[in-house]
C-alpha cells in the first residue's frame, strides 16, 4: 500500500459512512485512492469533482477572494468533500446517506489533506 492510500484510507475509516477517498492532480487525474466502489466510477466521480473544483477557483480567483480551500457537495445518495492541496492537487472524501455529521468527515479530510501535503513534501 502506497503512502497516499494509506493516508486516504485512515480517512475513510475513521469517516461512519465514508465510501471512498482520493487524491488528484489539478485536471482531476487520480493519483490515488482508496474505497469500496467500482474503480472506474470512482476514477470518474473524482475527474468531475477535479473539474468543479477549476470552475471554483477561476470564479472565486476574478472575485479577489483567492480559491477556496474547501467545498462539500451534497447530494440525493452521497455528500463529496472536496479539499484543496498545493500544487494544485486535491483530496476528495465521498460519505454516503444518511450520513452522519459532515463536521466529522471534514476534520477526517483536513487531517489527511495535512498528511498528503506533507508526504509530497
Amino acid at each position: 500500500m502506497t503512502p497516499f492510500r494509506e493516508i486516504l484510507r485512515r480517512a475513510v475509516i475513521a469517516t461512519p459512512g465514508a465510501i471512498g477517498g482520493a487524491f488528484a492532480d489539478s485536471q482531476g487525474e487520480m493519483v490515488d485512492s482508496y474505497a469500496a466502489y467500482d474503480a472506474h466510477e470512482w476514477a470518474v466521480l473524482t475527474a468531475h469533482y477535479g473539474v468543479l473544483l477549476a470552475q471554483l477557483h477561476s470564479w472565486l480567483g476574478t472575485r479577489h477572494f483567492g480559491g477556496p480551500e474547501y467545498f462539500i457537495a451534497q447530494h440525493a445518495a452521497i455528500d463529496v468533500l472536496v479539499h484543496t492541496l498545493p500544487g494544485g492537487y486535491f483530496a476528495l472524501l465521498a460519505v454516503g446517506k444518511p450520513a452522519p455529521p459532515l463536521g466529522t468527515a471534514l476534520i477526517s479530510l483536513r487531517a489527511a489533506a495535512r498528511a498528503l501535503s506533507e508526504e509530497m513534501a
